[in-house]
Formats: C-alpha cells, structure tokens, sequence
C-alpha cells in the first residue's frame, strides 16, 4: 500500500528583481499542506488500528511510504508510532523508495536515484526502525536500468506494475525472474478496492470479502500481488462505505479458500521465480508511460529536471547547497508530472505546465547565482 501525500506547487509567478535563496514556501503552500496532512492522518491512524484487527486474524502488508509523508508525521509523532506497532507485529513490512516520489530513475545518470533511495532507507531505519528489503519504485515504474542497481544496494525483492506490454494481457500471478525477484500488481484487482469499492453504478458493487476472495482464488499461479494507496481507504470511508468491515474480515475469508497473506518478503522466498522476457525490455508505471511522460511539456520538465539537477552538483560544498538540493528534491515530485497530463482538458494541463516552468526556471536561477 502506498502512503503519499506530495506537497503540491503554488500557482507562482517570479517577483521582478528577485535574487537570493528560495524558501519552501515560495513553490510550496505548506499551509495547505499541513491542513490535508491533519485531516488524513487522522484517518490514516484509525486505518492501522483497523489493520491490526486484521493482523489478528492472518493479515499480512507491506507499507511503501514516501520521504515527504515521513517528514509530515513530525505534526503528529503518535502516526509513526502508530506504524512501528504494526512494524513490531511480524505482519507488516515497510519498503525503499524514491525519498521524493521522483522519477529519477529515468534520469540518463542514475546518481540522483542512487542518494534518493539511500535517503529514503536511512529515514525509515530512523523512524520505523528496520531497513527495507523490497523496493517499490515511483509509481510502481519499472525502467530497467536500475534493478542491478538495487541488487547492489541489497534490495531481495522489487514490486512493479503488471501492465498489458509486460505480460500480453494475463494474470500476474508468479514471483518473475529478474535482477531482483519480481512482483507485478494485480491492476483490475487492486483498483478494485482502490477505485471502484464505493461507487454503486459499479457491477461488482457491493464488493464483500467473499466475492473478492472468490476471483483471487479463480486466478492461476502461485502469488497474486495487490497494490493501492492507502489513502483511498479513507475516501472510501468518506463515503460511508463497508470498507472497514471488508477489510477486517478479508483474511480470514481467503484463509477458508486456503489463500495465505504475505509480505512480498515472504513470497520471493517462498515462490520459485518464472521467467518473463518483457522485464528486461519493457518500460511501464502506474497508469501507463504515456501518462507520466507522453507529452512534450513533461518531456522538456524531464530534461530540464536532469539539466538543472547538473547545474546544482557544480555548486556542491557552497554555503546553501543541501537547502537548495532539498527544495530540488520537491520539484522532482511525479505529481507535477502527472498534473501535466489532463486528460481531455488539454488547457489546464497546459496551464500547470507553464506553471511549473516558472517555479523551475526560478529556482535555476537561485542555482546558477549559487556559483556566480
């Protein structure tokens, strides 16, 4: 489950004449931020208490929680213990990840991802008190250039999307050999409960533990594996729905059909991996590479992110670099590119991407002054 809550760009226009270092809240509306964090940390606290219900009774999950989401529960200490007590019951494993929920791993030169992921691994050690083993990247995005990379780094486990060009439209239902035993996500079955739990015009609406663990139990193969943000159970509870209910009665509804929950930890081990081609030639993420970086504006913010990201290493051991490295960081964010994606509403996509490039452009200018 995903655990992510980005600090979303301002609407921004640079002062005339500014010169000098940027501060978050020039980019950022942390205000905004803060308001969104109270609301659903709150939820998210009631969720883990739920989940611990569940853990009594054979549930088992794995916790991929981004480098900002970490740094906003200083609001509220209380979550993180609260994900350390599920850490403690054997139940839960806590994943790597990109610290910024970037796409660094994208970048033609991999050191950004290389100190993202290293970041990322130290703050959860720091905070939840284990260092992961499996590695959920941005977006479940599975690039193929840094799955030896994590080899290297001691990852034993990675989970990525289970898109239609890696397995041609069946079920993933294997550990698949690769660097890394690989995990794909089950995308109908996840988005499921992630999407589609609540709304009524849904044919599978109401969606009960034993209809849901019935269709697991359908699919052939060894392990299905199920990815959503965890932030959609709360909006499912929003909306008055059984989520809770589902949730804490599902383990023991697929234990009747002799379906065991594991971490992923637990199913690489346990699985013998199969081989799948496509893992080694294929490029996917979440909701599909068009989707991140289909479009022109999001493929000139890419390169200017590697461009900039250059600039910034020359300025390395002055006076403001790691202020200006962490500020970098959040405008790595795979938000901003998503955003840049509307869909049919081309104009507001086009407006966030001029948007972007404002706050990007400035922030360049705070770098190149840097080494002046």
């Amino acid at each position: 489950m995903g655990v992510n809550l980005p600090y979303s760009p301002k609407w921004y226009w640079p002062f005339e004449g500014y010169s000098g270092v940027p501060e978050m809240d020039r980019y950022f509306d942390r205000n905004q931020v803060f308001s969104r964090f109270m609301k659903t940390g709150k939820e998210i606290l009631c969720l883990n208490n739920l989940l611990l219900e569940a853990i009594e009774k054979g549930g088992k999950y794995a916790f991929d929680i981004s480098g900002p989401f970490l740094e906003q529960c200083q609001w509220d200490p209380g979550l993180i213990s609260s994900f350390r007590q599920l850490g403690k019951s054997g139940s839960v494993e806590f994943t790597g990840s990109c610290y910024y929920h970037s796409l660094s791993a994208l970048y033609p030169d991999l050191s950004w991802f290389k100190d993202e992921v290293l970041t990322h691994r130290e703050k959860v050690r720091k905070l939840l008190g284990t260092i992961p083993e499996t590695f959920v990247n941005t977006e479940l995005l599975l690039s193929g250039r840094v799955e030896s990379i994590l080899a290297e780094m001691g990852y034993r486990c990675l989970i990525a999307e289970g898109s239609r060009n890696l397995l041609d439209g069946c079920d993933p239902g294997r550990v698949y050999e690769n660097h890394l035993p690989t995990l794909l996500r089950h995308i109908n079955l996840s988005e499921d409960l992630e999407l589609r739990f609540s709304e009524k015009s849904w044919e599978g609406y109401p969606l009960i533990p034993e209809k849901f663990s019935d269709w697991i139990a359908s699919i052939e193969g060894d392990v299905l594996t199920l990815y959503f943000n965890y932030t959609s159970l709360c909006f499912h509870q929003r909306k008055k729905s059984l989520i809770a209910d589902f949730m804490r009665a599902l383990p023991e509804t697929l234990e009747k059909r002799g379906i065991e929950m594991l971490t992923p930890s637990e199913a690489v081990k346990r699985f013998k991996p199969s081989g799948l081609p496509t893992l080694g030639t294929e490029k996917t993420i979440r909701y599909g590479m068009n989707n991140a970086v289909g479009n022109h504006a999001q493929q000139l913010y890419l390169r200017e992110l590697v461009r900039v990201g250059e600039e910034l290493e020359n300025v390395k051991g002055s006076p403001n670099y790691e202020k200006l490295k962490k500020l970098f960081g959040y405008l790595q964010q795979s938000e901003i590119f998503f955003t840049m994606n509307s869909g049919t509403n081309i104009r507001e996509g086009y407006e966030r991407a001029v948007n972007y490039f404002s706050i990007i452009s400035d922030f360049r200018r705070a770098v190149i002054e840097e080494g002046a």
